[in-house]
């Protein structure tokens, strides 16, 4: 406290009679220091090759995050939301998926979307606005981006619900943040899933601000015990540990196929970058925290790890490095190369088939277009 200001921060944790000033332990398996640990009920094996693919995979998409960044910066995206900081939650939980889960992303899901084998440039072209979502949800088990916030963990329960009447030995997955908790439409799904044991996995990022409001604000008790009320089971994990991560989200899903209703899993977990490109962070945290937060980065304490087990070395690290920025190279190239769309195009992704009204007003709209000097782009 300076000035006789008491930060958001503080007012949150220092709220007369606020339990979240008693915060549970979540599930850890790897420490900030890359020291392995077990835990009683959630604990894998993991091999040193699959450790080094996790590796791989959290700094690709931290590097696939840092070009959206930039291009938006340059003018090349209309917005960036970042992910950076939750490699290890959106990596850890996406390879726990299996080939026939489907997968409910908010706007900020990039790792995961990598971890399901999704072109990025989907992605991009989305941000760019050259498309209005961009890839098919059947092809990779992976829907569409989510902006209306908390809307995607309803269609996720109702998909769930219609893999068990279909009797699909598979389960799906809703991805949001901290902030989303606090819709109807989160509470809503959680009551249906429970109602009729959804196969749902409900994986909560909580990255602790919801734009400029810290947890401390949204909710007077922990995120994951919210699930009681609803009666199932909620379990917090450390979200900067990639193997901790892995391990919950993939028991979650295995209760899930197995018939025995949702599960929430809060990832404890820090957004060290703005909410989106058009906020400006420093307006509302300090940096004390966020230097708190960067000596738990996921990246660096699985690095920590493998360096101290010998399972990589400096070839390694750097290999991987440069194939990120490969990858990196690529998408700043072919984003640039995108040609602008037809906006004629919007009239023909209203319906599936034609329509009377439709073909009306894009009539009118070719019309109105042809009274431009420039009217090369009126016509499909």
């Amino acid at each position: 406290m300076t000035g006789g200001r008491v930060s958001a921060k503080d007012a949150g944790t220092k709220r007369a009679g606020n339990p979240r000033t008693v915060r549970p332990e979540p599930v850890q398996l790897l420490t900030p220091g890359g020291e392995r640990v077990h835990h009683p009920d959630y604990d894998i094996e993991v091999t040193p090759d699959e450790l080094r693919a996790l590796y791989r995979s959290m700094v690709r998409a931290r590097r696939t995050d840092a070009e959206g960044v930039t291009l938006q910066r340059q003018g090349e995206l209309g917005l960036w939301p970042s992910l950076l900081g939750q490699e290890a939650a959106q990596i850890g939980s996406g390879n726990a998926l299996g080939d026939h889960d489907h997968v409910f992303p908010s706007y900020r899901d990039h790792g995961v979307a990598l971890s399901r084998g999704l072109d990025p440039l989907h992605i991009f072209r989305m941000f760019r606005g050259v498309t209005h979502g961009g890839w098919d949800p059947a092809e990779k088990r992976f829907h569409l981006y989510t902006l209306v916030i908390g809307s995607q963990v309803l269609h996720a329960t109702g998909y769930a619900m219609g893999v068990a009447q279909d009797g699909a030995d598979s389960a799906v997955i809703a991805y949001f943040g901290d902030g989303a908790t606090s819709q109807g439409d989160v509470s809503e799904a959680f009551n249906f899933a429970a109602v009729y044991q959804a196969p749902v996995v409900f994986f909560c990022q909580n990255n602790q601000w919801a734009i400029s409001e810290p947890t401390e604000r949204q909710s007077r008790v922990p995120l994951h015990r919210r699930a009681d009320g609803f009666g199932f089971p909620g379990v917090r994990v450390d979200g900067n540990d990639v193997l901790a991560c892995l391990a919950v989200t993939r028991d979650a899903l295995e209760r899930a196929r197995q018939g025995q209703g949702p599960t929430l899993v809060e990832a404890f977990t820090y957004r060290m970058g703005a909410h989106t490109t058009s906020d400006d962070p420093t307006r509302y945290r300090d940096t004390g925290e966020l230097e708190e937060w960067a000596r738990k980065d996921p990246i660096v304490r699985l690095r920590a790890h493998l360096v101290a087990n010998r399972w990589a070395d400096d070839a390694f690290f750097a290999a991987v490095d440069d194939e990120s920025e490969d990858a990196a190279t690529r998408i700043r190239a072919e984003v640039r190369a995108m040609p602008e769309p037809d906006l004629d195009e919007i009239f023909a992704l209203t319906y599936g088939d034609d329509h009377s009204l439709v073909t009306e007003e894009r009539a009118e709209f070719r019309a109105y277009r042809s009274t431009f000097a420039d009217a090369s782009n009126t016509e499909s």
